[in-house]
């Protein structure tokens, strides 16, 4: 069954990017901004590459923000009861995470480690609320997007915990 979170139909780009605009413009958060708008965005993210097993977040951080893959892998870990490391998801190019930080700026729940040397975007927070501020009309289109994106988790987490509950009761009544 495919992760709520992290399932792969949320992350996958549409085509092959070429530059910062066209990636960012397949990302769901920023897709439906018209070009100008999406320039002002373009404006105020971040580039950065990492090497191969660089940590790009770590659990219990403070959220600073969203990254996107422009290219290269990024494995999402966390911990589980008996201290093991269990993988939530291997994300690609056009892939993102990260972005309940742009909500708030609460303690990470997982890591982000490059699997290769990767070409990441960082989108954050005070950049964000900067443009919420100084551009509201366009800050509001993002934020809506962005509760669009993370509505859809809690719909698919919901159904997941509903399945189990599900499972659980059949196999109780046994």
């Amino acid at each position: 069954m495919e992760n709520p979170i992290w399932g792969d139909s949320i992350f996958k780009r549409k085509k092959k990017a070429a530059n910062i605009f066209t990636i960012l413009k397949q990302v769901p958060i920023f897709s439906e901004l018209k070009n100008k708008e999406l320039s002002e965005v373009e404006k105020i993210v971040h580039r950065r590459k990492y090497k191969k097993s660089e940590p790009i977040i770590n659990i219990g951080d403070p959220g600073l923000g969203m990254y996107i893959i422009v290219k290269g892998s990024v494995e999402i870990t966390e911990d589980d009861n008996a201290g093991q490391k269990k993988i939530l998801a291997k994300l690609a190019d056009g892939a993102f995470f990260g972005d309940l930080a742009l909500l708030d700026e609460s303690p990470r729940s997982a890591s982000a480690v490059a699997l290769e040397d990767s070409d990441i975007i960082g989108f954050f927070r005070p950049d964000f609320l900067d443009l919420l501020y100084k551009k509201p009309k366009l800050g509001i289109k993002v934020l809506l997007a962005l509760a669009k994106v993370v509505g859809e988790r809690l719909r698919r987490t919901n159904e997941l915990l509903a399945q189990i509950q599900q499972k659980k009761d059949v196999s109780g009544s046994g």
